[in-house]
């Protein structure tokens, strides 16, 4: 395995673990700017419907895939201008 490559990996997992910090923070504050509780509902929450409980899940799953996305290649592009290696 590559050196770069070796050592991108633990950059690689703390980049994922603030990228779901900064994806969860920006769900919370997207979800009570659009007039909703201020907690979003869970799957078994018994006072909302189907509709607001699969609304929340997807508008969540989705913010959290973009910020990690552009996490993840921001991380590896910054590798590769420094290294001229990609982190793959």
């Amino acid at each position: 395995m590559n050196t770069v490559k070796l050592a991108y990996k633990p950059v690689g997992m703390l980049l994922g673990a603030a990228s779901g910090m900064l994806a969860g923070a920006a769900f919370k504050q997207i979800w009570k700017a659009t007039g909703h509780d201020e907690e979003a509902p869970g799957a078994t929450d018994p006072e909302r419907g189907w509709q607001e409980v699969l609304l929340a899940a997807t508008l969540q799953g989705a913010l959290f895939a973009v910020v990690k996305a552009a996490v993840d290649r921001t991380g590896a592009t910054t590798v590769h201008r420094l290294t001229g290696t990609w982190p793959s």
